[in-house]
């Protein structure tokens, strides 16, 4: 692959097969996250899986239509699919048996975020994208598909809560690729950018961290209000 210079292609092809793994986690803990959302509409079956699958493979296929990849890796590899299926079935049995499905919901798309902030960045590098494409497709592939998620199950989306959200990938992502820029081992710069990205976001919810907001000016508004 173009963004992996300096790797023999064996070395590629473990890597990209590592890469495949950690994507296919990533998709699992996101359907579990749209199952549970499911969970908190008293959806039956058909819908855990719809909102689950959806949420799965919603980043990742955004990533792959923007990068022009084809097929995207969903059709290319169907057990993506299945592990949604899967994942949002189990979600269905199991979900009666948290204390919190909330507080489950923000830690397990906080990891899937992070999974995908990294994942989403590889697979960038991994066509030869601009490293601030690289960094976007990281940012895009860990929001999208919990973007998808909230507005279909009619909930304000956890990208515009007042907690930092896209920031944590952003910081993932930009740690990963300053660690390939340091020349640092390709796992130790992955597993360093979804620690960053795990952490920010980790923080955002234990205490509620955020960006300072825009304060309009004191002065009547110069158009119709919102």
């Amino acid at each position: 692959m173009d963004g992996f210079t300096g790797l023999t292609p064996a070395q590629v092809e473990a890597l990209l097969g590592a890469i495949g793994v950690v994507d296919l986690l990533a998709v699992a803990v996101f359907a579990i996250t749209g199952a549970l959302v499911a969970a908190r509409r008293e959806m039956d079956p058909i819908g855990f899986v719809f909102l689950g699958t959806v949420t799965g493979v919603g980043g990742g296929t955004f990533r792959d239509l923007v990068l022009g990849i084809e097929p995207v890796f969903w059709i290319a590899r169907p057990e993506y699919l299945w592990t949604c299926i899967g994942a949002s079935l189990i979600t269905f049995w199991a979900a009666r048996l948290l204390d919190s499905r909330y507080k489950a919901l923000l830690w397990l798309d906080a990891v899937g975020l992070a999974l995908f902030a990294i994942t989403g960045t590889q697979k960038a590098v991994a066509v030869g994208a601009p490293a601030v494409v690289c960094v976007l497709m990281g940012v895009m592939t860990a929001s999208v598909g919990g973007l998808i998620r909230d507005i279909m199950a009619g909930q304000k989306p956890l990208l515009f809560h007042r907690e930092i959200y896209a920031t944590a990938a952003i910081a993932g992502s930009v740690t990963y690729m300053l660690a390939r820029l340091l020349e640092v081992p390709e796992p130790f710069g992955a597993i360093a950018g979804f620690a960053v990205a795990l952490a920010v976001r980790a923080c955002a919810i234990a205490f509620g961290l955020s960006m300072p907001n825009y304060k309009r000016p004191e002065r009547p508004l110069d158009g119709p209000t919102v």
